[in-house]
């Protein structure tokens, strides 16, 4: 048989849990990754593997095409732009997105609503730009407590728009985050600024790294639950 199913396993992508299946294929001369186009409606990848090919170099590509992976199963889910009348989450509560004349830009949360004045045209940069900062305010004093109850200091902290990874924590303590945080719950949120400042202490992710997750967060298993259901459909706004 040319081509025979050898292992079929998950791996968490950006809090994505993407399933994976790898094949034995004779035939083949390289590692082939490619989508799964199966019953599954295209949410795993298929790993086709040559005879001088281990598991373990598909599951390693798997993980260095993280971010392709990642936009192609984003471009399957519905967008939803940032446009007068659609509705985006906020700390895991929907508000309508209402464009409103006058004003200078300026965008707030009243209501059921983010409101958004100026000019009509420049609303997308603007809800984007409001969701950056909100982000920003919300994780930055977040960070400081954080590493201060570890006795560690913190390098820069950098917000950025991800999709690979939700946050990271660099050899010199300089942290980054994805703004789409603060589109999810509250507990979310700090969870991942729990795990990178955890970093802070432990780069690794033994037992004392979770020690200290748990020390700094309240809801460690609700949190990345949260984050393998829901996590990739944050990518689908703006």
């Amino acid at each position: 048989m040319a081509r025979e199913l050898i292992k079929e396993t998950a791996l968490e992508l950006a809090g994505t849990w993407v399933a994976v299946r790898l094949f034995r294929n004779n035939r083949a001369r390289r590692v082939i990754l490619r989508l799964d186009e199966g019953a599954d409606g295209g949410t795993g990848v298929i790993v086709t593997l040559p005879n001088r090919a281990s598991q373990k170099e598909g599951l390693a590509l798997v993980l260095d095409k993280a971010d392709w992976i990642l936009n192609q199963l984003d471009e399957r889910l519905p967008r939803v732009p940032f446009a007068d009348g659609e509705t985006v989450p906020f700390f895991g509560v929907d508000y309508r997105i209402r464009s409103i004349a006058g004003g200078r830009g300026v965008v707030r949360c009243e209501g059921a609503e983010i409101l958004v004045a100026g000019r009509p045209e420049h609303l997308v940069r603007r809800v984007k730009d409001w969701f950056k900062l909100q982000a920003r305010e919300q994780i930055a004093p977040r960070v400081r407590d954080k590493a201060q109850a570890l006795d560690r200091r913190p390098g820069r902290i950098t917000i950025r728009d991800t999709k690979s990874r939700w946050g990271s924590c660099s050899h010199d303590g300089n942290l980054s985050f994805c703004w789409r945080l603060v589109m999810a719950p509250e507990a979310v949120l700090d969870y991942v600024v729990a795990h990178e400042v955890a970093h802070l202490a432990e780069l690794n992710h033994g037992p004392k790294f979770w020690h200290w997750v748990g020390e700094l967060t309240a809801d460690v298993a609700g949190a990345k639950k949260w984050l393998r259901l829901n996590g990739e459909a944050l990518h689908r706004y703006g």
